[in-house]
């Protein structure tokens, strides 16, 4: 173990002695909040005691602990959307007291929405911060009637679509491999069904979702440009239900219910398309035979061994299967694992204690030529979090974790047999880091989050590592057994944030922070595709790194329920990665040899405008941005704009609620065409013309925008909906791609050929619950 790494164990050794000792002069009221119906835990709910003008919200599990001088207190409990309970708590000595909240009337609860966690979220040192509840992302329209989590993250600031139809998505200038998407805390590595249409995160099994863009806490790491971080239902702890929805192509099923009755409970949620029903149908045998749909499936189940501990179980399985008659098929998936262990030391000290698994792999048949080729990434983590309720205003998070990749960049099978051992073409890594952050209130007015992460990857055997010349030929090679470091890198990546609260309505706040990234996704294709290959960090390949820097300003009007931000930010990344031109990537097993690599900037403005009371909700958000990269090799050295750079970004959503019976929707977007290459002339090389490329990315496609429109009916029963969506309600015709080939009736020049992906789609879903 190297020297920081001694250093920082000793540290967390310290403090953990350091908190088992009492604070002098306070006390401690902790616990959990939980929804009064189902049982399940509250996360963010708001712990408030006005008389010392102090409050927190609550971490994943629903627990907080607030210390405080010994007295007599009015707290109050709150959780958008739910009945505020406010008790009057003697603290003669460290109190527990748990909560249940009840859901309000749905004409009340916009209402209540208005000042529930105003305060709180703006003294909160938290910045470039996206949350939208489950119920929020149930209510917009959606493509083919499926609500998704990852595409309504899209229509807020600083998120923008990776393209027409698709889940991937860029955070201010980032990749989308830059991405870190936790699923309870497993690495979800493609979170696309159906090449992008569908995200892999099925709403009903959701409990939680928030995006942390660029200054994420010192728990995660090993991205540069974003976190999401995806909780799970944990189940009904009262009583047995189902619920689920039929769709036009697909249809999903959810039970729920208690193992024992308010101790334990459990979650299974299944979700498939149908379409490859609908092929058979055909009279066309070449779509008879082929396949096209894909299922997943979510389970979670929680039990309580006593007052201070509890354990949770979750996993998601997921798969897609594509085929064309008995010529080609590809099928690829997710699976995750996760066995969590909850314990409380005493009412300051919190323990999560997780072990994760995650696969992903995809796999490509050529069923005449019985070859396949397959890739795929597999990760065992094991991760100690825990939080130190200090009191005096300090609230510190600390741990550690280890994550032991194994990457499989492509293995080419003949005959069932591979062209070469799958160890021969697999590499291995071990990845692990140390972080410790506090969070200070300094008074009421200042806050500040101090936080450091130290991070180390190495690259291990067995395997062999390449060097290569300037023209991509081998010069020397390195063979490593098994547990031999080939490379290792390492470094800190401080954050910190500030806070200051300028009036009860207006905050001003400003951030730093500094990511390390030492996996890499390649990939050919704009839009990302399921054979996009996961590589390690190498002799050849250096981690990423990007520095962000952000300002911004937040104001919430309480008397009309209206809250208004606007941040700036400036990013500098380094060891940014592209192919060279002419790259040969197509099953190439030294691929490194055909990357280059170089440094870059994003920097942007991002404003929001949104509505959170009364009946009509929604919000207007804008994007004022710019993402360039710089490489030696390629536009001459010259800057050029990123794939992901959209110089405007627009997005306006409404929810129109004029009755319990009846709930409307609609969204509209507009932005900057994608940044293309183009050939910018031709010449003749034996007859044969051939494009001619000069600029990279020198060429844009014309502007998108679309609206989409939603209507969701509720029977007299609350348990059952319809609803109505129309995606690209006004038939525009996007361009999804443009190809050029020579003119027929202008020989020797080219033409640009676009194709449009979707022009209204309507959908009808009956979602039941009973």
């Amino acid at each position: 173990m190297n020297p920081p790494f001694l250093l920082s164990a000793r540290l967390l050794a310290f403090l953990l002695a350091l908190a088992a000792l009492p604070a002098a002069g306070q006390h401690t009221l902790s616990g959990y909040i939980r929804d009064a119906q189902t049982g399940e835990a509250m996360i963010g709910a708001t712990v408030y005691v006005p008389a010392l003008k102090r409050g927190m919200f609550t971490n994943e599990y629903g627990f907080y602990s607030l210390p405080m001088p010994a007295g007599s207190y009015e707290v109050q409990y709150r959780f958008v959307g739910y009945a505020a309970d406010t008790l009057r708590l003697d603290l003669t000595a460290s109190l527990r007291q748990d909560v249940s909240l009840r859901l309000l009337a749905t004409e009340l609860a916009a209402v209540e929405i208005t000042s529930q966690n105003a305060q709180e979220q703006l003294a909160s040192t938290q910045m470039g911060v996206n949350t939208l509840s489950v119920q929020e992302v149930k209510k917009l329209p959606v493509l083919f009637g499926e609500t998704d989590v990852l595409k309504s993250m899209q229509l807020l600031p600083g998120v923008k679509s990776a393209g027409e139809g698709n889940s991937g998505f860029f955070v201010r200038g980032g990749g989308t491999d830059q991405n870190l998407i936790l699923l309870d805390e497993a690495p979800v590595y493609n979170a696309s069904h159906l090449l992008g249409f569908f995200s892999v995160f099925n709403a009903d099994a959701l409990n939680s979702s928030k995006l942390y863009k660029g200054n994420m806490p010192a728990e995660y790491g090993g991205r540069l440009s974003s976190a999401l971080d995806i909780r799970m239902k944990e189940g009904n702890s009262k009583d047995y239900s189902v619920s689920g929805g039929l769709g036009l192509i697909s249809s999903r099923l959810m039970v729920e219910g208690p193992i024992v009755e308010d101790q334990g409970s459990f979650m299974v949620s299944g979700r498939r398309t149908y379409a490859d029903l609908f092929l058979k149908l055909s009279p066309d045998t070449n779509l008879s035979n082929s396949k096209l749909y894909f299922y997943d499936l979510n389970a979670k189940a929680n039990y309580s061994l006593g007052e201070k501990d509890r354990i949770y179980l979750s996993g998601y399985f997921g798969r897609d299967v594509l085929g064309f008659r008995d010529q080609f098929g590809i099928d690829w998936g997710n699976t995750t694992a996760t066995l969590r262990w909850n314990h409380l030391f005493h009412d300051r000290l919190f323990l999560n204690s997780t072990l994760i698994y995650s696969d992903y792999d995809y796999r490509i048949q050529f069923t005449q030529a019985d070859a396949s080729v397959s890739s795929g990434i597999r990760d065992v983590n094991w991760k100690e979090d825990f939080t130190w309720y200090a009191g005096s205003g300090h609230t510190l998070r600390f741990g550690l974790n280890a994550v032991h990749h194994t990457f499989t960049p492509g293995v080419i099978s003949r005959d069932g047999e591979p062209a070469v051992p799958d160890s021969a073409s697999r590499r291995y890594a071990l990845e692990s880091a140390l972080y410790l952050s506090d969070d200070w209130e300094i008074s009421q007015r200042l806050k500040l989050s101090l936080g450091v992460r130290y991070s180390a990857f190495t690259a291990l055997g067995p395997g062999t590592f390449y060097t290569y010349d300037a023209e991509n030929n081998p010069v020397d090679s390195a063979a490593y057994g098994p547990w031999q470091v080939a490379a290792q890198y390492g470094g800190l990546e401080p954050r910190i944030s500030a806070s200051a609260l300028l009036s009860p309505s207006a905050s001003l706040k400003a951030s730093y922070a500094r990511n390390r990234q030492y996996i890499h996704l390649l990939s050919n294709s704009t839009a990302g595709t399921p054979t996009d290959v996961w590589l390690p960090s190498s002799k050849i390949i250096q981690p990423e790194i990007a520095d962000q820097l952000s300002v911004g300003y937040y104001q919430h009007f309480a008397d009309h329920g209206w809250e208004a931000s606007v941040e700036v930010y400036y990013k500098a990344l380094q060891n940014q990665i592209e192919y060279e031109n002419g790259a040969d990537i197509l099953l190439n097993d030294q691929v490194e040899s055909q990357l280059v690599f170089g440094t870059g900037t994003a920097y942007g403005a991002e404003f929001l405008l949104r509505k959170t009371s009364g009946k009509l909700t929604g919000w207007l958000g804008y994007t004022l941005s710019r993402t360039t990269r710089q490489f030696d090799e390629i536009n001459a050295g010259n800057p050029f704009p990123a794939r992901q750079d959209r110089t405007h970004d627009l997005s306006l959503v409404a929810i129109y609620d004029p009755s319990p019976r009846w709930s409307f929707s609609g969204a509209w977007v507009w932005y900057t065409g994608d940044a293309v290459t183009f050939p910018s002339g031709t010449y003749q090389i034996g007859g044969q013309l051939v494009p001619y490329y000069t600029e990279r990315n020198g060429y844009r496609l014309p502007d998108y925008h679309r609206l989409d429109l939603s209507a969701t009916w509720h029977a007299k029963n609350p348990n059952s909906s319809v609803n109505v969506s129309l995606y690209n309600a006004y038939g525009r015709k996007n361009v999804y791609t443009v190809e050029f080939r020579e003119s027929e009736t202008s020989p020797g020049t080219l033409e640009g050929v676009k194709t449009y992906l979707f022009r209204w789609v309507p959908s009808v879903t009956w979602n039941f619950a009973f």
